[in-house]
């Protein structure tokens, strides 16, 4: 596999807007996405992908916003681990009951 292309936000914010910019010159936005994506090295579909979340993350569309799924992401991990740890203490506490602790020195 190859390691994925990171763009700078400007990249993507460009990328974004300029098809809106200059679809009067294509006879379809698709058009002038794919022209924007070939200069920028990119297959068509990622500043489309950019596009669908500038929508969501400005309310213009329905679905998570980016802040929120991150946050979420967060929280899940956080409970992943925190069933891991729960898991591991309540193994190793029914391990010991079955033992008898003596407390009676001689």
């Amino acid at each position: 596999m190859h390691k994925a292309k990171r763009y700078s936000p400007e990249t993507r914010e460009r990328a974004v807007r300029t098809p809106f910019e200059h679809e009067r010159y294509y006879r379809l936005r698709w058009a002038a996405r794919a022209a924007i994506a070939s200069k920028i090295g990119c297959a068509p579909e990622t500043p489309l992908g950019w596009a669908r979340r500038m929508e969501i993350d400005t309310g213009r569309q329905g679905g998570m916003a980016s802040e929120s799924r991150a946050r979420l992401r967060a929280l899940e991990k956080e409970n992943k681990e925190l069933r891991r740890t729960n898991e591991a203490a309540s193994s190793i506490g029914s391990g010991n009951r079955g033992l008898q602790i003596n407390t009676d020195t001689p």
